[in-house]
């Protein structure tokens, strides 16, 4: 029996659990939350633009999600999306840590330092901050999972994105800290995605999408179901003995060398 099973979920494909994914209204992050519906769990999905979020809420099924919207850095936010998720479902087993942004692009050399500061706040901190938050409401008692969204960019020098890729590096080793505190109750994962085809990464292969997939052995871009599954699959039980990994998802691109 495991962690989650001896606390009293219910077992099976609808296990009647809990998730919180932030930054969910599009993307990656509305792919794992689908991925999560999908196996009959419920959620609630966080995003900035409260239209674009209560529009996935209506995609996901009203009577398996609620929407929060705020900024994933702001504490209160934090406070009142867990707050809310107790109030609508009594649990969170789950968090998906996906908000993010990357509001620089250029040589490091040259980055306006309070820009680097709003990728680290943003990406590293308000993860955190829902971390320690879903523990204290329900996981540090009744057990749970996380799964932080870094990416490739945090796993190799990433040229023009040094500032992104910084903090997701710093999510990983975010992921490694949190595993080694929060267990046995907790188990903390992350994830890596390569190039995924969202609004947030348009700017990597609009125009040159054939030209970008050729460079992965798969011959092709990531989408968000990709991650979807994977995420899903590293909160179930099915992962119970899996913690503090972080799972590169990039159709082959690292076993090309010098790909950086």
């Amino acid at each position: 029996m495991t962690q989650q099973e001896s606390a009293g979920a219910p077992q099976g494909a609808g296990s009647g659990r809990v998730a919180l994914v932030t930054g969910a209204s599009r993307g990656i992050g509305y792919g794992i939350a689908e991925a999560l519906v999908a196996r009959g769990h419920r959620v609630c999905v966080t995003g900035r633009g409260e239209e674009a979020l209560q529009e996935a809420v209506v995609r996901l099924g009203a009577d398996r999600a609620i929407g929060v919207p705020g900024k994933a850095h702001d504490e209160e936010h934090q406070a009142e999306a867990v707050a809310r998720t107790m109030e609508a479902f009594g649990r969170v087993d789950y968090l998906v840590n996906n908000a993010g942004t990357n509001p620089v692009f250029g040589p490091i050399a040259d980055v306006d330092l309070n820009a680097v500061r709003k990728v680290y706040e943003t990406n590293v901190l308000s993860a955190l901050g829902f971390a320690q938050q879903t523990y204290k409401a329900w996981q540090r008692e009744h057990g749970g999972a996380i799964v932080n969204v870094s990416s490739v960019a945090g796993l190799s020098a990433s040229p023009f994105v040094g500032a992104y890729g910084m903090s997701k590096a710093a999510m990983i080793n975010m992921t490694l800290q949190l595993a080694h505190e929060f267990a046995p109750a907790v188990r903390v994962n992350a994830i890596a995605p390569g190039v995924v085809k969202t609004k947030f990464a348009v700017a990597l292969y609009e125009g040159r999408e054939e030209e970008a997939a050729a460079g992965y052995p798969l011959g092709r871009l990531g989408v968000p179901e990709d991650i979807g599954g994977a995420a899903a699959f590293l909160l179930s039980d099915e992962a119970s003995w899996i913690t503090g990994q972080t799972l590169a998802i990039e159709g082959g691109i690292f076993l090309n060398a010098g790909w950086s």
